[in-house]
């Protein structure tokens, strides 16, 4: 009896341990670069001794200042906007039909889709070094970036949109809509996609992780993005970039808890929707 007490009480700790021991794996680096980034001293001075000493937030708005700060963000959320919309448009189409007309080819899509993870960026790049000399008129432009961001995202986004259609009744809710009179677009309008409100959101904010995180494609095409000139600018000020980046993993890490938020409000959600709708049965 006290054995097994014993192992069920290590059982519980060895877990909370594994969980210290990887937040001190993660979190003395990012202290460290956030000492490096906000603390105005010389790296050979910096020590425990002077742990609280000259911190400040000018090296991060020394780089707001800068003439292509503006222009590299703002390019980045209009390119943030612009793949979500597309693959807001691919995706919930096709995992729509997918769902109802052919549900045995979910396991071949759902490869197609993953592809993008398990190939490196990297190989992506080297197709469009090849391609190109010959679609300059396509690549010169800054949204051309779009379609690669597509499928880069394309990982997380089908599956977040993919989880949303598993969540709900999706035949049902297409075959009565269907059967009032609606149309196909119609019913994708009015009926699927205000159901699937939280798993739109989540993977809008999956691709904008994504775009905001996003160097290799944007610095082969020589295309002036935020991570571009996050880049950039830490070879004039190491300070300053670094501080960037560190505004760049909150923001990112802040586009997760939201998800997370807005994912356990509509887990919760259907209970009450389901309790409305027995009310009214009875009355």
């Amino acid at each position: 009896m006290k054995q097994s007490r014993s192992q069920r009480a290590l059982g519980r700790l060895l877990p909370t341990l594994v969980l210290i021991a990887s937040a001190i794996f993660f979190a003395f680096p990012l202290l460290a670069m956030a000492r490096f980034a906000f603390q105005n001293l010389q790296v050979i001075d910096l020590g425990w001794n002077n742990l609280f000493e000259k911190w400040s937030i000018s090296s991060v708005t020394a780089s707001f200042s800068d003439d292509f700060f503006a222009e590299a963000f703002t390019l980045s959320l209009k390119l943030a906007v612009g793949t979500a919309l597309f693959t807001l448009g691919l995706l919930i189409p096709t995992a729509v039909w997918v769902h109802l007309r052919l549900p045995k080819a979910r396991v071949f899509v759902e490869f197609l889709t993953i592809l993008p993870y398990v190939i490196p960026a990297i190989a992506l790049v080297a197709g469009i070094v090849v391609v190109k000399p010959h679609a300059r008129w396509f690549l010169n432009s800054d949204y051309s970036l779009i379609p690669f961001y597509v499928v880069l995202a394309l990982p997380f986004t089908y599956r977040s949109i993919d989880t949303g259609l598993r969540a709900i009744d999706l035949k049902v809710l297409v075959e009565a809509s269907r059967s009032l009179g609606s149309t196909w677009i119609a019913t994708l309008f009015r009926v699927v996609i205000p159901n699937l409100r939280a798993a739109i959101i989540s993977s809008t904010f999956l691709t904008v992780a994504v775009v905001l995180g996003e160097y290799t494609i944007s610095d082969v095409l020589l295309k002036r993005t935020f991570p571009s000139f996050m880049a950039q600018y830490r070879q004039s000020d190491p300070r300053g970039g670094y501080a960037l980046a560190i505004l760049a993993l909150l923001g990112t890490t802040l586009l997760f808890v939201a998800i997370g938020v807005l994912s356990k409000s509509r887990s919760t959600r259907p209970q009450q929707v389901s309790r409305s709708q027995e009310n009214e049965i009875l009355v």
